[in-house]
């Protein structure tokens, strides 16, 4: 084939042999997200797919993978740098400043849907363009703020019944404990340098904390007994940690403290989380965050600290497929019209047009040879129904309507069709809500 796909990327199809491509299986997950946020009163915003280097540079932190290895940058003709988003914070961050948002809402949440991009090593679950569900607050630093964060994202997997889910969470405290912590582990790290992957060795002077996270088997071996910065919290931020807890014990829900858990990014402060799913091989993450309380500021913005989580929708897609959970029936046609001869063609042509202007999933087949094979036809689309108009029937004002599930078949007059059809779909939706 003279083109195909890049690497690291992948069509959605209305349908196709991978099931988590299929377009319907997005169409109700964004439908899920969008009524999920909008129970928790978060708005939407949108942000353009590539801004300044410098934004993401500066936002996101030098050191970390995304802008070390995987940022798809390029020149404009201007010659101006720009890279693709990799992530949707920093652009959310750029937006709340730029549009003067501070003077709108006491307390400002958003979500995001969109695609993010990065150049990784494509694998199963991790791929160069990949979408994102992601929510922002900015604006309050209260741990009910955080455990709503939480809970919202664990809403979201509950609502599309996955199973088997472990929420992990740490925190990785403020300047001062990430300060004091970072000197006691580069001293418990330094008789092991020469045994660091290369990318630790990296990490080493520009962000050791990093290291924890690192999926080098040598490496994880390593930091096996490392100090835990667990030990190092300031007393504030011991004290928004353990609340946090509590709360989360409160309400009954599991969890699992992770001091080796730092995520990728370098502007998180304090409360950092992750879910994550075994089912889901060496991918595992199925979404996390945490509190970032200078990002804003660092931009040129407020003094207001925020609080988020991004969560990879593939990776959802695949796992809901993997534990077939419940996906429901793809629009099909309602009624697929047969029309056998020229004037009833022509009439099936506007009775379509009208159909579907009374909001009724309508198909017409507009070359048919054969009925059996247009019957043949309208079952592998999965209409739900067909209607034969023949010229003759056209004549005599009675059409053939047959549903394809019972197999019962009734006539329909002329005169009252539109109205007969429409009350049958009004039922066909009662039954299938």
């Amino acid at each position: 084939m003279q083109y195909q796909i890049p690497k690291g990327l992948f069509d959605i199809l209305p349908y196709s042999k991978e099931e988590w491509t299929i377009s319907s299986k997005w169409h109700y997950l964004e439908k899920i997200i969008k009524k999920l946020s909008i129970d928790y009163n978060y708005e939407e915003i949108r942000t353009p797919i590539f801004e300044k280097t410098e934004l993401f540079t500066r936002g996101v932190g030098e050191s970390s993978d995304i802008v070390h290895k995987e940022l798809y940058t390029f020149l404009d003709k201007a010659k101006r740098e720009m890279s693709l988003r990799p992530e949707g914070t920093a652009s959310i961050m750029r937006a709340f400043i730029e549009n003067s948002l501070l003077q709108e809402r006491k307390t400002h949440k958003f979500f995001y849907i969109g695609p993010m991009f990065r150049y990784d090593r494509p694998q199963a679950g991790r791929y160069r363009q990949h979408h994102q569900f992601g929510v922002e607050v900015i604006g309050e630093k209260c741990v009910e703020i955080d455990f709503e964060i939480i809970d919202l994202l664990l809403n979201l997997f509950k609502r599309l019944e996955l199973k088997n889910l472990k929420l992990l969470i740490n925190s990785v405290g403020d300047l001062e404990s990430r300060e004091n912590y970072k000197n006691a582990l580069l001293k418990y790290l330094k008789p092991y340098f020469n045994n660091l992957s290369e990318d630790s060795k990296m990490r080493f002077e520009s962000n050791p904390l990093r290291i924890l996270d690192s999926k080098d088997l040598n490496d994880i071996k390593i930091v096996e007994n490392a100090p835990s910065i667990l030990e190092f919290l300031s007393e504030g931020s011991k004290t928004h940690f353990d609340n946090l807890l509590a709360l989360l014990k409160k309400a009954k829900i599991e969890f699992e403290v992770n001091p080796k858990l730092v995520r990728g990014l370098d502007y998180y402060d304090d409360v950092v989380f992750e879910v994550v799913s075994n089912d889901l091989g060496a991918q595992s993450s199925l979404g996390g965050g945490g509190r970032y309380g200078t990002l804003l500021k660092n931009l040129g913005g407020p003094n207001l600290s925020g609080v988020g989580f991004a969560c990879g929708m593939e990776r959802i897609l695949q796992l809901m497929v993997k534990q077939n959970v419940f996906f429901p029936k793809k629009n099909y046609p309602f009624v697929y019209i047969i029309p056998m001869g020229e004037k009833a063609k022509e009439y099936s042509i506007f009775l379509t047009r009208e159909l579907r202007n009374h909001f009724i999933p309508t198909e017409i087949d507009l070359h048919v040879s054969k009925l059996q094979k247009a019957l043949a036809y309208a079952s592998k689309i999965e209409a739900a129904n067909v209607l034969i108009i023949g010229d003759e029937e056209l004549e005599k004002q009675k059409f053939s309507f047959k549903n394809l599930e019972t197999r019962n078949q009734e006539e329909l007059s002329l005169e009252n069709i539109k109205i007969e059809i429409q009350k049958k779909y009004l039922k066909y939706k009662e039954r299938h809500a």
